[in-house]
């Protein structure tokens, strides 16, 4: 009777831990989802790409202003515009019929194409990009608002490839990499 309920008690538990297991990965995906799921590689992405086995291949790449990445044996791939799990299949796929039988390849951003803040804030400019920032965030970076700043009315520019949304924004929308942010100028 003893060992029944010891192995109730034991599978409870189990159940309980793998349940708390899945809460706690579903809530991380959650908070990464903003820049690794719908981000997109563009000009100025720091990137590494290693290929398993093969120091040679590997290394620290920058996507150039064309959008690509130099890669040794097979040049250059087109990197703008893709996830990374995208340029991962691309690399692979170059790598595959000519040069690996089967090749294992990661990539992973190491730093992402500041943002960029203009109109009344104290020092408009660029900004390193870190993950989870928002609005609020960047205007610090940039010195704060001045005293003419309309903060109820800040617009971002977001590119997505070729087309380009403006976004009503406040001081806690999340901004990505290459935004840019502009606080208009109030009239009274």
């Amino acid at each position: 009777m003893r060992t029944k309920t010891a192995q109730w008690i034991t599978r409870k538990r189990f159940s309980k831990i793998l349940l708390i297991a899945a809460l706690a990965f579903f809530a991380s995906a959650g908070n990464t989802q903003a820049t690794s799921a719908i981000y997109r590689l563009s000009s100025g992405d720091q990137i590494k790409v290693t290929v398993y086995g093969h120091e040679d291949l590997s290394g620290e790449f920058e996507v150039d202003s064309e959008g690509a990445i130099g890669l040794p044996l097979i040049d250059e791939v087109s990197a703008a515009g893709l996830t990374v799990e995208e340029l991962e299949i691309a690399i692979t796929n170059e790598l595959k019929p000519d040069y690996l039988r089967n090749p294992n390849v990661t990539v992973e951003v190491l730093s992402y194409r500041p943002v960029f803040i203009l109109g009344e804030v104290k020092a408009p400019g660029a900004y390193a990009f870190a993950k989870g920032m928002t609005v609020v965030n960047v205007v610090a970076l940039a010195g704060g608002y001045t005293y003419r700043a309309r903060t109820k009315a800040i617009v971002i520019t977001r590119r997505d490839g070729e087309a380009k949304d403006e976004i009503e924004a406040n001081a806690d929308t999340v901004i990505l990499p290459g935004d840019v942010i502009e606080v208009p100028e109030r009239y009274f």
